[in-house]
Order: structure tokens, then C-alpha cells, then sequence
């Protein structure tokens, strides 16, 4: 029994068996302009709809209800910039007049119910202040993360069609200012929207356009100074709050939606229940607003709880070295940090003995927890002998919003098993199956599916696009959703998540296409075709590997062709796909149908056991790519 005395897995059986009083229940937490009488209604296309009769404004639950019941002082946000040297703390109150003038300045460029805001923007206060405020109207905001490239977000544009873009001069990284106006002035050309009203925060250190280029610039603090202060508008709990776009296995983004209502309901209960974060607990999330992550548990979740949010605008190493997580917690007093293993390996290749953490007292922390990628067995024992608090992994998705599986640390917690998320969290009925859909037995690894309906917080559906949300996650296995990765539940019922069952791959976090990338390596006039692959790597967990064959005729250096092709993925795609290797091959292992054998080669390069398929063409292109795929191998 946990410190309420109500077992997990009984809550957990009450949400499959009573989904309709657990979650009513749960969403006793928000304050609704219409509270729900139901909770689920599954005739509602493309898959049902949580909460379909309430009505509610989520950024009302983030701030304005905390003012109103009298914690208008207390800390709501604190800014910790490690680039700039500095720190800006807002009250709940503070924070409530920006979100509220910033609303009006969105007003004032037509941004109303159902409209659109694109956000491109750093990790600074700017960013949570405009999802805030265009949730305040009842629009529907669509972070993109700074580090994509004009393509990248010009795709986004196109899909979204927004009424506005916010963004700022740059943003800063370890040893370079990325200027961003240049980025959002190609982008809305290839978009096709050139006179898109774009807010600017203006950041020192930056040149701008060049000259001869414009904007229909509206500057931040100059609208904010003037602008009225827009009041919240109630929406439907099924109206999108935001738009997140996920990379898919055709290189195409989907836009991934969340609700307001099954969202707000969730993120409350997780912050309670799953990471025993309550009313004025310092919490600090070290990921991005452009990813699920900061969008839940950056902007979201702490804020619905009432607690406080650390924004930090930095790195764990480097910023301005492997210490500084260790500063952070101990200058914030932060009680529970979320990051994932990637920078975890990152402090301890830099740190291995820790150090560093000699210099601070991180006597606050209660809790670490890992999300993003697989947490390693290694990096699991060493941050907890280093840091003496548990090490909690939880798994998730963008397309869920919040933990699959993970451990209830403020409701029941389970003991850990290293490399595994531990237990599925109330709502998700998840099975392992074979490819026919038929379950396999416990430690027999197959496809990790969630039986239909899934739980509040969870994607409806995608953008404008129900049927390629019934194709890309209900059509494989009829009556679940296909989460994309394999594993196995052990006789515990423990969850252990093995990897991806698609293209998609995990670089330090990030999902990326491997197939967005092989379309621009493609683009080079030297390459005849290409295989990009996510090999594991000690690091970042998986990184973009390139194997390219010439075109006959062709004459480059392999070495001038990889300068080349690096630059072109980071100029199309961004730094964020951390693409730094191509290798030139005479050919690559096909089907008799022409597909390229990528999962066999992945394989080969991470030193997995493989079975080379019986339909490949011609096995002595295989044979000649081993030492090629292996030449890395530890």
C-alpha cells in the first residue's frame, strides 16, 4: 500500500473495469465552466471522445483559479538561463497578467476560437506565456522546436495554416547563436504565406533579416505594453488545445492533437499521482517546449498542480560544465527532476565519478526520473549510486501526452526493476502480440498494443486527418492502437520496452524519420540511392547513419561526399537529426520486391543476432556489407 493507503494495481483495475466513475472521479480536480456527466463516448469518429458535454479553459486551471484561491504569490515559473547568466522568477499572479496581455495581443491580430498560432521559440519565459495565452482564446497553438530547419517548418505552416507566428531574434546553444528570423522569413515564402503577421521578441546578440528581406514584424514588448488583457473563453473538452507535429515512417509530419479536457484531467492526475508533485513543489522538466515533454510536464502539468515550474535554458554539460544539473537543484531547491538518459550519459562520459555533484548540495531531491529513450542498465545504477534517490523510467509517446507505463511514486510505489518502465498506468490495457495480433506468453517478445479506447490525454485523432490516424495507429491490429515499438510483459507484469518496430528513430529523444533524411541525402547529385539507419549509440541511444551508393560515373571523394551530405541534412532537416556519417557502398540488400533490407542491416551495425530473410535478391551484397556495418562495433 502506498502513502494513501489505496493499492496501485486496485486503481488500476477500477480504471478498466469502471472507466466511466475512475475518470469522473479524476476529473473532480479541474475546475469546469460544465462539468462532464460523462466521461467517454465512443460514437464520436474517429475513435470517441473523453468528457463530450464539458466545458473548460485550461489556461483558467493553469493560472487564474491559483490567483483566485489566494496563491497569487507564490512561484509559478522560474527562468534559469546558464546561457545568458540570467535567472527571472514570475509569481502565479505576474504570470497570469503577461499570459492574459499577451492573449490580447493575439486578439488583436484575429486570433480567436479555433485559430491557429505557430510558436517558434527557445526555451525562454516568452514561450509558455504564448501557448498560455493562445490557449486563453481557445486557439490552438503549434510549437515548433528551434532547431528545425526553413523546410521543416515550412511543412508545418502549410499543414496548420496559422493566424500567426510567434518567434524571436535566436537562440543560443554552447558555443553559437542560431539566428532565427532568416529561418521563419524562407519558411513562410515556401509556404506561401510571406504576409503572415509574425511576433518578434527581440534578443540581444542577433543580426536580424539581411537587408532587402521583411517581415510583418509586430514587436513583442512593444504590443504587450499597449495591449487589453483578453479574459479566458470556455471550449468544449474536445476542442484541440494544441497541434503537435511527430515525425512519420513517410517523412511526412503528423500532426498530432491534444484535447483540453481528457488533457487537463490526466496531467493533474499524473503530477499527484505518478510523480508526487503537489501545490508549491519546485519541479523542473530538462527537455524543450518543442517536444511532448515540455508541453506536459515544462508548460501543463505543474501548473494545473499549482506547483513550480523550472525553465532551464542551458545544457548538462558544457553550460558551463557536467555540473550543471547538479547547480541547478541545488540553487532551485527542485525536489524532483525529469530528463532523459541522454543527458545523463552525457554528464557521466564528461564526469564519470561524479565529481562535480561534491560541489553542491542536492539534498532536495527526492527523485529522478528518465523518459525519451530507453533507460540503459548502466546509466540507471550510476545515477542512482551517485545521487542516492530512486531512478524512475517511464515510457511514453508524443501521441499519448503522458506515461504508458510507469511507477506511482505518489500513490503506490512499486519496486524498480533496472530496464524497465515497471507497470501500464490506469487506462491503458496493454497487451503483447504477435504480428497476426494473437497475445504471446509472458517474456516472449512481440508488438506492444493498447486495447481500444485509449485514456484521456491521449491523441483524438490526427490534424485535419482521421484517416491517417486510423492507418497509422488502429489499422495493424484492429480494436488497439499500434504504439510502434516491441517488447515483453514479465510474470511481474512488468513492461520492458525493446525498441522501435518502424523507421523512426531516437536520437538523444527526438523522434526523426529515417526516411525524411534519406529523401535529402537522395537530393545530392552523386547519390543513386541510400540507406539511412538509427544505429545504437552509447550516447544519445540511437544515431542517423547514412549508406549511400553512386551514381555510375560518379566522382567524389568519399570524405568530401560526407562534408556535403552532413551539410545538407543539417540545412534541410536541422541539427537536430545529428547526422555525421555517410559511407559509400558498391550496393545495398534488396527483396526480390526492391525493398532495401534496413532492419536486417541495423541489426548487423548494433552486433544484434539477425536472420537474413529468404526473399533478398542476392545474399552476397549482404555478405560484403558486413564488415562495412560492423566496422564500429566495440
Amino acid at each position: 500500500m502506498g502513502p494513501t493507503g489505496i493499492g496501485f494495481r486496485e486503481e488500476y483495475q477500477r480504471s478498466l473495469s469502471d472507466p466511466e466513475g475512475f475518470w469522473l472521479g479524476a476529473a473532480q480536480a479541474v475546475e469546469w465552466t460544465a462539468p462532464p456527466a460523462r466521461a467517454f463516448d465512443g460514437s464520436l469518429p474517429p475513435a470517441g471522445r473523453w468528457f463530450p458535454d464539458g466545458e473548460l479553459n485550461t489556461c483558467f486551471n493553469a493560472l487564474d483559479r491559483h490567483v483566485a484561491a489566494g496563491h497569487g504569490d507564490r512561484t509559478a515559473l522560474i527562468h534559469d538561463s546558464a546561457m545568458t547568466g540570467v535567472q527571472r522568477t514570475y509569481t502565479y499572479r505576474e504570470l497570469t497578467d503577461q499570459v492574459a496581455r499577451f492573449a490580447g495581443v493575439l486578439r488583436a491580430q484575429g486570433v480567436g476560437r479555433g485559430d491557429r498560432v505557430l510558436i517558434y521559440l527557445p526555451m525562454i519565459p516568452e514561450a509558455a506565456i504564448a501557448m498560455l495565452a493562445a490557449a486563453r482564446l481557445g486557439a490552438i497553438h503549434s510549437v515548433v522546436f528551434g532547431g528545425f530547419a526553413a523546410s521543416e517548418l515550412a511543412t508545418r505552416l502549410s499543414d496548420a495554416a496559422p493566424k500567426v507566428v510567434v518567434t524571436t531574434s535566436g537562440g543560443l546553444e554552447p558555443n553559437r547563436a542560431i539566428e532565427y528570423l532568416p529561418t521563419v522569413h524562407e519558411a513562410l515564402a515556401k509556404a506561401g504565406m510571406p504576409e503572415l503577421p509574425v511576433i518578434t521578441k527581440h534578443r540581444d546578440g542577433f543580426a536580424g533579416l539581411p537587408e532587402g528581406r521583411q517581415l510583418n514584424t509586430v514587436d513583442w514588448d512593444t504590443a504587450l505594453a499597449d495591449a487589453e488583457p483578453a479574459a479566458c473563453v470556455p471550449v468544449k473538452a474536445g476542442d484541440p488545445l494544441y497541434i503537435l507535429y511527430t515525425s512519420g515512417t513517410t517523412g511526412t509530419p503528423k500532426g498530432v492533437v491534444r484535447d483540453n479536457g481528457g488533457h487537463a484531467v490526466v496531467l493533474l492526475w499524473s503530477m499527484a499521482n505518478l510523480y508526487d508533485i503537489h501545490t508549491g513543489d519546485v519541479w523542473w522538466t530538462a527537455s524543450d517546449v518543442g517536444w511532448v515533454v515540455g508541453h506536459s510536464y515544462i508548460v501543463y502539468g505543474p501548473l494545473l498542480a499549482g506547483a513550480t515550474t523550472l525553465m532551464y535554458e542551458g545544457k548538462p554539460v558544457g553550460t558551463p560544465d557536467a555540473g550543471a544539473f547538479w547547480r541547478v537543484i541545488e540553487q532551485h531547491k527542485v525536489k524532483a527532476l525529469f530528463t532523459a538518459p541522454t543527458a545523463l550519459r552525457a554528464i557521466r562520459k564528461v564526469d564519470p565519478e561524479a565529481e562535480l555533484l561534491k560541489k553542491h548540495d542536492v539534498g532536495h531531491l527526492q527523485t529522478l526520473f528518465t523518459a525519451g529513450e530507453r533507460l540503459d542498465v548502466d546509466t540507471y545504477h550510476w545515477a542512482g549510486r551517485v545521487l542516492g534517490v530512486p531512478v524512475v523510467d517511464h515510457w511514453w509517446q508524443t501521441e499519448t501526452g503522458w506515461a504508458i507505463v510507469g511507477n506511482p511514486r505518489g500513490l503506490d510505489p512499486l519496486p524498480i526493476k533496472a530496464g524497465s518502465p515497471t507497470l501500464p498506468m490506469p487506462g491503458y490495457d496493454l497487451r503483447i502480440v504477435d504480428g497476426l495480433g494473437a497475445e504471446v506468453a509472458a517474456g516472449e517478445e512481440g508488438n506492444i498494443v493498447l486495447r481500444l479506447p485509449l485514456p484521456p490525454g491521449t491523441l483524438p485523432t490526427l490534424w485535419q486527418d482521421d484517416q491517417r490516424f486510423k492507418d497509422s495507429y488502429l489499422s495493424a491490429f484492429p480494436g488497439f492502437y499500434a504504439t510502434g515499438d516491441s517488447g515483453y510483459v514479465d510474470d511481474d507484469g512488468y513492461v520492458f520496452v525493446m525498441g522501435r518496430t518502424d523507421d523512426v528513430i531516437n536520437v538523444a529523444g527526438h523522434r526523426l524519420s529515417t526516411g525524411a533524411i534519406e529523401q535529402v541525402v537522395g537530393t545530392h547529385a552523386a547519390v543513386a540511392e541510400c540507406a539511412v539507419l538509427g544505429v545504437a549509440d552509447a550516447l544519445k541511444g540511437q544515431k542517423a547513419v547514412g549508406y549511400v551508393v553512386l551514381k555510375a560515373g560518379a566522382s567524389i571523394a568519399p570524405e568530401v561526399l560526407e562534408k556535403e551530405l552532413v551539410a545538407l541534412v543539417r540545412r534541410e532537416i536541422g541539427p537536430v537529426a545529428d547526422f555525421k556519417t555517410a559511407v559509400v557502398v558498391e550496393a545495398l540488400p534488396k527483396t526480390r520486391s526492391g525493398k532495401i533490407l534496413r532492419k536486417t542491416m541495423r541489426q548487423i551495425a548494433d552486433g544484434d543476432d539477425y536472420v537474413v530473410p529468404s526473399t533478398i535478391e542476392d545474399r552476397s551484397v549482404i555478405d560484403s556489407l558486413i564488415p562495412v556495418l560492423t566496422e564500429n562495433l566495440p
